[in-house]
Formats: structure tokens, C-alpha cells, sequence
């Protein structure tokens, strides 16, 4: 196991709820003081969880985590840097919506050593914006990311949606330009995927929504890529690209398979054996309720290992996969993978086995078929 490893607080709370969100996620903000005590608690109690690994992240995530009161956000990090050794922190993150960040609490966010805020826009035209429930307008985002900047903070990520019906094609394009302009360090860009138990959900059932067509996505996934890396950014995962030196450490923690603790209702902790999840309601979680656990199987790893390797522009070595899996599921693997080559979906380049990253958008469909051998 690495000598390091990450904390996550998910902060469930939302002043309203986006009509494509499928997390847990809760607009019962007088309850927001009660689960801050909460999730310090549960700092103290799974102090031993990462056995003794140092930090190197530390991610606030939701919800909205700009919610929280900069005393409140400081009583987490103070009850962590008690019980985690923090000496090799080298990135502390906040997500944000737009409309939170004021100068004041920019200044006290820095001040708290969060030195990398995700900034919640998901586009940067205002039709879409309102289709979407959002509740800061294209202009207030961009005024945001500036405050942010001359704030201090020289490491900015912006998630963009794309795929929503209706705002492809020169609109998206719009949307990623303006984000490149503001001179920021990484971009998140999430395929919208349009779930049951959400407004957009209902909208398509009664047909006033059509999701687009997989050719469509393809080519707004392509006009992401091109865009983004013309302008000078690496592709390195499915959703995500970054200026050289500015990939997203956090996260990078899910695909190599570093372990992480998660703090709060529905977060998730992994410790390179097991998973462990929290209940994904506040009320049960304020009651005490104990979160839920499993050892993963073997084959379990595996798919694990698959899923979350070539998610990334790096994949894998054959030789780390081997020393994982065995010679001989090396040898099924190489088999399995030779109609993908001829395809172009996977590629060897250094002698590591990845997917290219305009063919990222296919990942699921090439990993699935390399499960069961």
C-alpha cells in the first residue's frame, strides 16, 4: 500500500437541487451546525482507519460545500490535522457554487490553507443555466472565478456539462471558450446523463426533454477534447483535464488506488481491501447509524483495477498487472485485448496499455468487455 492517502467530507446540503443531480442531497440546511458535530466525531472515531498513512489531500464535496461557515469549515480541519498526520498535505479543495464566494470568504478560504477551489458553473450560457436549476447566472460565474483569482487562488477548476439537449454545437463551444479565457488551471467536463428520480428525468418521461443521440455525444465529447487540448491542456481522464502539473491529486487518488476516508452522510472510504459506506440520509446519520461494509473479492479488485486504470491517459504496465493478477490472466488479457487494438479503442504506448484519450467516451464499453476472464 502507498505511504499516503485522502480524506473526503461530503457535504450533502443544496439551497436547490439541480435538475440533473442524482446524489444524495439534502435542502434542510438548519441542520447543516448538527452534521458539521457529527462528521468530527466521526474524524475522531475512524482515526485509525487509513493506519497511520500520512494525508496528502483533503476534499470538501457535496452537496455544496460553500455552505459552511468558515469556522465551521475550520472545525473540520482542525479535528483532522488532531487526529491525521496532515505534514504531507499538497492539496486542499473546496468545491463551490459561484454566488458563495465573496471576497471575505475567499480571504478566510485561504487563510484555511484551501489552496484549490472547484467552481460548480456548468456552463456559461444562461438559458441552459435556468434549464438546469442553477442559481448564479454566466456573468456571476465569471465575476466568481475573478474574485477567486484576485484572491490568491492560482489553482481554479471549472466543471462544464455537455450533452444537454439543445446547447451543442456552437453554444458548447461558446461555454468552453469563455472557461479557457478566464485563464484557469483545470476543467471538468461530465457528459449529462439524464437519471430517473430527477427533474430532467421526469421531463423526458413526459417528453419534454430527448436525450441526444449517441452521435451527438460523440461529437461534443470531440469538440471538448479538441478544444481543451489545442489550448494546452492534457486529457488524463475521462471527465477531466489539466494544465501540466495541475491534474486534480484528490481524485487522481480514485484511479490509482489509493486509500481514502470519507467523512459525512453517503461518503464513501476505501483502504485498498474493503469499501465502507455511510447512510445516505442525515437523519439516520445525526441517529449514530454505523456505516456498511464489504472485502472486496478478488475479481472484485480486478474489475476495480480495470475500471478505474483505464479510465486514465496513462492505463497500465502489463508487468504491474501481472504482479496484481498473475501471468496467466495476463496472458487471457492479451488475448482479449487484440480485436480492441485492431479497433483503436486501446493502444501501447511506453509500454503501457491505455485507451486514447478521444476514445475515452467508449471506456465503458471496452472495459465491460474485459471483465470475466
Amino acid at each position: 500500500m502507498s505511504a499516503m492517502a485522502g480524506i473526503y467530507f461530503h457535504i450533502p446540503f443544496c439551497k436547490r437541487i439541480c435538475s440533473y443531480c442524482d446524489f444524495y442531497r439534502t435542502a434542510l440546511l438548519k441542520e447543516v451546525p448538527q452534521v458539521v458535530d457529527k462528521m468530527c466525531e466521526e474524524v475522531q472515531k475512524r482515526a485509525d482507519y487509513l493506519h497511520g498513512e500520512k494525508l496528502t489531500t483533503r476534499y470538501f464535496g457535496g452537496g455544496t460545500p460553500s455552505l459552511l461557515s468558515l469556522p465551521q469549515l475550520e472545525k473540520l480541519l482542525d479535528v483532522t490535522a488532531r487526529n491525521f498526520d496532515c505534514s504531507a498535505v499538497e492539496e486542499t479543495t473546496l468545491e463551490a457554487n459561484p454566488d458563495d464566494l465573496t471576497e471575505a470568504y475567499l480571504r478566510g478560504l485561504k487563510q484555511l490553507g484551501i489552496d484549490r477551489l472547484s467552481l460548480g458553473i456548468q456552463s456559461f450560457d444562461d438559458d441552459a443555466l435556468r434549464l438546469m436549476n442553477r442559481r448564479h447566472t454566466a456573468a456571476e460565474a465569471v465575476a466568481a472565478v475573478k474574485r477567486a483569482q484576485d484572491a490568491g487562488f492560482e489553482n481554479l477548476t471549472i466543471d462544464l456539462i455537455f450533452g444537454v439537449p439543445g446547447f451543442g454545437g456552437q453554444k458548447l463551444e461558446q461555454s468552453i471558450r469563455t472557461a479557457l479565457s478566464l485563464g484557469v488551471q483545470h476543467i471538468s467536463a461530465y457528459l449529462l446523463t439524464i437519471e430517473p428520480n430527477t427533474r430532467f428525468g421526469k421531463m423526458a418521461e413526459k417528453g419534454l426533454l430527448k436525450e441526444i443521440s449517441d452521435e451527438e455525444a460523440e461529437a461534443e465529447y470531440l469538440l471538448m477534447h479538441n478544444t481543451l487540448t489545442a489550448a494546452g491542456m492534457e486529457h488524463y481522464e475521462v471527465s477531466n483535464y489539466a494544465l501540466p502539473s495541475f491534474r486534480a491529486r484528490h481524485n487522481s487518488h480514485y484511479w490509482d488506488s489509493t486509500p481514502y476516508l470519507g467523512i459525512g452522510p453517503a461518503a464513501h472510504s476505501y483502504d485498498g481491501r474493503s469499501r465502507q459506506w455511510n447512510v445516505s440520509s442525515v437523519v439516520r446519520y445525526l441517529a449514530g447509524e454505523e456505516p456498511e461494509s464489504e472485502l472486496l473479492t478478488d475479481e472484485e479488485l480486478y474489475e476495480e483495477f480495470l475500471m478505474t486504470r483505464l479510465r486514465t491517459a496513462e492505463g497500465f504496465t502489463r508487468e504491474e498487472f501481472a504482479v496484481r493478477f498473475g501471468q496467466k490472466r495476463l496472458e487471457k488479457l492479451e488475448r482479449a485485448t487484440r480485436p480492441l487494438f485492431d479497433e483503436g479503442l486501446l493502444r501501447q504506448s511506453d509500454n503501457r496499455l491505455h485507451i486514447p484519450p478521444e476514445k475515452l467516451l467508449l471506456s465503458d464499453r471496452v472495459i465491460g468487455s474485459l471483465f470475466d476472464l
